[in-house]
């Protein structure tokens, strides 16, 4: 699954709004509503929606480590780490 293409409807979503969603999906599995296969379709979109949201943040991640890099190519900056 980790190497599969994320839906579109997904891949569309900015950081935040996929983290809301994914907020949100872990707060109705919490409170244990719905039926057993809505949940399983939800930890399944959950998951998706994980797995964009680490996406976003290494491009950010990189982003900054790139503006971080000097002219001469030396490091300017300390990297962040992202978690």
């Amino acid at each position: 699954m980790a190497d599969s293409p994320l839906p579109a409807d997904i891949a569309a979503l900015s950081f935040e709004e996929a983290l809301t969603e994914l907020e949100r999906i872990v707060r109705q599995l919490e409170e244990g509503r719905g039926q057993l296969e809505q949940a399983i379709g939800a930890y399944e979109r959950g998951t998706l929606l994980r797995r964009h949201c680490e996406g976003k943040l290494r491009e950010a991640q990189m982003k900054i480590e790139r503006i971080t890099v000097g002219a001469d190519g030396a490091a300017g900056a300390e990297t962040l780490a992202v978690d």
